[in-house]
């Protein structure tokens, strides 16, 4: 996604479909954020595909063309590696935005092949299996050691006490970055992360922006140093593999381990803070969690499934495409409802209704095809330690306030989740 070189303007046709369809999908009512399902039943109701005019995007409900349209190659997350901004039809970002775009644009998120292919062997390596199993000890040590100075506060803030510091540490610590390092991560994280939702402010560009530079700057800093002090990390294995001749620049290994630090922890960040917020309003539910720890695996698909951080995933239509007889154009964008996608009750049984020992989840939370998130096995780890230390360390884990959503939908999470034990 190029964020800020989309607008309406951009994109000249409309729906053909009866207006009013889609008019309770409002991405910036803070109470189409509380609760979206409502909207998205109605989306799916009135059919598989709909323009939504103040985004320009063609938004798409289903389960079964969400999964399709994420494995089919007329679309890609670039265009850029097939036309100019200009032959797509497209405005080109603004020159200040520059940096921004510069690092997003060479992660892996946002590249096609042949360069996603590339990188992406690379960086897996760092994700197998073995390497994710080696890494348990680490991730369930980190988790017990927030648990434990959170039980002896007697609860607070659940988001900046444990759902946030594991998953940065785990990366962080993957990525070779000192644990002094290390306050500046989520802030600028934060920042760029605020470009993903839909027809972002001039001041969150601004804020993208510094926050690129400020991250890029000291990742040069960091790569220059583990050449002349390479150690186990993977910045070292990624400077290894450059220089023994696979293709890598500087400009992608630094937005590489910007997207690996973004990626590897604003989903799980989210999914630990909204699926406590979930079961606490499940109180049966998660009885039955406590009296039967077993249930964690399910659980954590369900939560995943039940309450979908990442709620939106968009694509390009590189060549024209077809759904339900619509054709939508190549230069088009298509929003994947994910979590419309979690709630269908073409795929899911009783697709509303929580139900931790669900067997058949197949849910798009971590996407599908070549994009299919590469961290997903280690945010498994992370979410089944912190949740499991909680359960055992703090069985009597109580709501103190009712909290409130961040303003994004793209991103959907809470501000906070204050609980007392």
């Amino acid at each position: 996604m190029s964020p800020s070189s989309r607008s309406a303007a951009d994109v000249p046709f409309r729906s053909s479909e009866p207006s009013g369809s889609h008019a309770s999908f409002d991405p910036w009512s803070p109470a189409f954020v509380a609760d979206p399902y409502p909207a998205y039943t109605a989306l799916r109701a009135a059919g598989r595909v709909h323009y939504f005019e103040p985004s320009g995007q063609w938004l798409v409900p289903h389960h079964a063309d969400v999964s399709a349209l994420l494995r089919d190659r007329r679309l890609g997350r670039t265009y850029l590696h097939r036309f100019t901004h200009e032959e797509f039809g497209r405005t080109p970002p603004p020159a200040e935005h520059e940096p921004f775009h510069t690092l997003n644009g060479q992660g892996l998120l946002d590249l096609e092949a042949p360069d996603h292919t590339r990188i992406r062997r690379l960086v897996s390596k760092a994700f197998t299996p073995r390497t994710v199993e080696r890494l348990v000890p680490t991730v369930r040590r980190l988790a017990a050691e927030l648990v434990d100075s959170f039980v002896e506060a007697g609860g607070g803030d659940l988001l900046t006490a444990v759902a946030e510091p594991l998953p940065v540490a785990v990366i962080a610590e993957m990525l070779g970055i000192p644990e002094s390092d290390r306050g500046p991560l989520r802030p600028w994280s934060a920042a760029i992360c605020g470009m993903f939702e839909l027809n972002p402010s001039e001041e969150t560009a601004r804020a993208a922006v510094r926050a690129s530079l400020d991250f890029s700057a000291y990742l040069r800093e960091l790569i220059a140093e583990r050449r002349k002090n390479p150690g186990t990390d993977l910045i070292s294995a990624l400077i290894a593999a450059h220089d023994e001749g696979e293709r890598l620049s500087e400009q992608e290994m630094i937005s590489t381990c910007v997207l690996l630090l973004n990626a590897g922890h604003e989903a799980t960040v989210n999914t630990t803070v909204n699926g406590w917020w979930t079961l606490l309003r499940h109180p049966e539910q998660l009885a039955a969690l406590r009296a039967d720890h077993g249930l964690l695996p399910t659980a954590i698909e369900e939560l995943m499934r039940y309450d979908t951080p990442l709620q939106m995933f968009e694509r390009w239509v590189l060549d024209d495409i077809e759904i339900d007889g619509t054709v939508v154009p190549r230069g088009s964008e298509v929003a994947l409802l994910f979590g419309s996608a979690n709630r269908d009750p073409a795929r899911f049984e009783a697709p509303d209704a929580l139900d931790l020992s669900r067997r058949e989840n197949p849910h798009v939370t971590f996407g599908a095809g070549i994009h299919f998130c590469l961290g997903a096995p280690l945010a498994r780890v992370e979410l089944a330690a912190s949740f499991g230390e909680l359960l055992r360390r703090a069985p009597g884990l109580r709501l103190v306030a009712e909290p409130e959503w961040n303003p994004g939908y793209v991103i959907r999470g809470l501000k906070e989740l204050r609980v007392e034990l």
